[in-house]
């Protein structure tokens, strides 16, 4: 009988190896001979299910911001409410999450963008902003504002643009470490009080 070979396993272990690589050294530390060793397989293995490394780093990167959205349903769900604003608190935090996985995705996107500083071709692996989940938050934005009694305002499309760009920003300061998760999500709220206010 042959043997079950679970492909999707094998790529995450792969995508696995590129994270905590380039967690660890920089983008370039991340060779296609790196990544085997790193995941304990061989080097045919790797150039089986990723021909080269422009391929592999934008898999690793697509597999991160998966991840990071998968994180963010998982603070909504965890909030337990359809609430607009807790939903839209819960979604921004879960970019400053304290846990060692939102770090080291936060550190390994930080390691993709200085690359792309210098490396035309490793600009291109970075994905553009989300549309979908900015149209969300902005419906979140303009919901809350009405549950505080007041009225949409027309700029929450850009309120949105701005939440997400701190959130971000201070998901990479929690992630090397400038501020304590605690502080970055006291600035947050702070932002959020003010933007909510009727």
């Amino acid at each position: 009988m042959p043997k079950i070979v679970d492909h999707e396993q094998r790529r995450g272990r792969l995508v696995e190896a590129v994270w905590a690589l380039a967690v660890r050294g920089g983008i370039e530390e991340v060779t296609l001979r790196k990544v085997a060793d790193e995941a304990g397989v061989s080097m045919g293995q790797v150039q089986h299910y990723y021909p080269s490394m422009q391929t592999l780093v934008r898999d690793a990167l697509d597999r991160a911001v998966l991840a990071v959205n998968a994180n963010i349903e998982h603070a909504v769900a965890a909030a337990g409410t359809t609430d607009p604003e807790t939903v839209l608190r819960a979604c921004l935090h879960a970019l400053i999450g304290p846990d060692q996985q939102s770090r080291r995705l936060m550190r390994f996107s930080l390691a993709v963008a200085g690359r792309a500083v210098s490396d035309p071709t490793m600009a291109g692996v970075l994905a553009p902003g989300d549309d979908e989940l900015l149209a969300l938050t902005a419906g979140l934005l303009a919901a809350a504002r009405q549950e505080r009694g007041g009225a949409p305002r027309g700029d929450e499309h850009l309120d949105a643009d701005i939440c997400w760009s701190l959130a971000t920003a201070l998901g990479v300061d929690v992630a090397l470490g400038h501020r304590a998760p605690e502080a970055a999500a006291r600035v947050l709220d702070h932002h959020l009080d003010r933007l909510l206010q009727p």
